[in-house]
């Protein structure tokens, strides 16, 4: 089985938090989605004829493309490629961009899933980051989706914003929780060089939320959505029993994945590579038949450091009969010596014949796999 990730770059506007590849240049849409189809077509080999059984678009805003656009990409995907009858097929979508027209419209596509971008219910910090949406047009969109017969709904949440409390969480929590959408992604902000918002607390404009307030609020989460029968799957994704994000869940548990358009990412087991990420480098590539892509093969710890990064950081964890057979026995003892101190420590621990981390090591996870990794 494999995945199909689209890269759909355009924003009315970008957040000031945002650093992935995205332009507010709406008038290169046309050309752009020309140009990702091409690239499906050029690509359709990569995955070696297995079975397409996820496709999700990602951005960016990919609620900006309208019906004509989304139907060519459908065409050619379904053309090109053999597509599992249940495939999850996944459209992030901005709250304000989910009109009754458009919801209507998506429901005519092969679209099952959606992500909405909802952040956060306060007014006040909705219009520090620059979001286009109001939590009153965030809530109706979301009832809407599901009136319109959507029942798989993710939505996005963000903690650590400027000004922001324990209570004032806690009632994102809430009125998130009252929504019972199938999927929670909850991610801590993060300063980026390079955005607004890092300008802004160089200013002195916004403060940074210290570590102590960090670890209450992402305590506070976990607490909350598993009270409320979430299942916490994922560092940052939660969801109810059975409906975690499939596509996503191929990323951590090494399946091939084709990453079409500008910036997009791909893995087929033995190498990865990327897109540039410049539209317009994309699209002259696309279009004379010469793509711009980097390339990086994997040898065996490149892809043994993989291993440990995507599995450890998912409540499935670490299988170690699979480390031992496919990385060998001299990497397998290193993970163990490795972990020995965390599995004092209670960080780690081994459920039956897998390494993961337990509900303690979560709040220190990035140092655990730091530890784990092999370091030439």
């Amino acid at each position: 089985m494999a995945g199909i990730y689209l890269h759909i770059p355009f924003c009315k506007r970008r957040c000031i938090y945002c650093d992935f590849f995205s332009t507010t240049h709406s008038e290169r849409k046309s050309a752009y989605v020309h140009a990702l189809c091409r690239e499906l077509e050029m690509r359709k080999d990569y995955a070696e004829g297995e079975e397409i059984e996820t496709i999700y678009l990602g951005g960016g805003t990919p609620s900006q493309l309208n019906r004509e656009e989304l139907e060519q990409i459908f065409h050619i995907i379904y053309k090109v490629y053999r597509v599992s009858p249940d495939a999850e097929i996944t459209i992030e979508a901005n709250p304000d961009d989910l009109t009754p027209e458009y919801i209507c419209m998506l429901r005519a596509l092969p679209i099952n899933r959606l992500s909405m971008g909802i952040q956060t219910f306060r007014e006040d910090t909705l219009q520090l980051l620059r979001r286009r949406h109001t939590a009153e047009q965030a809530i109706r969109a979301f009832r809407s989706c599901r009136e319109a017969g959507f029942a798989n709904i993710s939505i996005d949440l963000m903690y650590g914003l400027p000004h922001e409390t324990l209570s004032s969480w806690q009632a994102d929590l809430e009125q998130a929780i009252a929504l019972r959408p199938e999927h929670i992604s909850a991610y801590h902000l993060i300063y980026e060089e390079g955005t607004p918002l890092w300008d802004l607390r160089e200013q002195h404009r916004v403060e940074e939320a210290d570590e102590e307030l960090s670890v209450s609020l992402f305590d506070m989460l976990i607490n909350r959505l598993s009270q409320a029968g979430y299942e916490h799957y994922e560092i940052s994704n939660f969801c109810l029993p059975g409906l975690h994000s499939r596509h996503n869940s191929s990323y951590w548990t090494g399946k091939k994945y084709i990453g079409c358009g500008a910036s997009a990412h791909s893995y087929n087991g033995v190498s990865r590579q990327w897109n540039a990420a410049s539209l317009e480098d994309y699209i002259r590539g696309i279009e004379n038949g010469d793509p711009t892509f980097e390339l990086e093969e994997e040898d065996l710890f490149t892809r043994y450091n993989d291993f440990v990064i995507t599995r450890i950081r998912t409540r499935w964890g670490m299988p170690l009969p699979q480390l031992l057979t496919d990385y060998g026995k001299e990497l397998h003892d290193y993970c163990m010596r490795m972990a020995s101190p965390h599995l004092q420590q209670g960080t780690l621990e081994i459920a039956g014949d897998t390494l993961r981390l337990t509900r303690k090591g979560i709040f220190i996870s990035d140092g655990i796999m730091s530890d784990l990794l092999w370091v030439s």
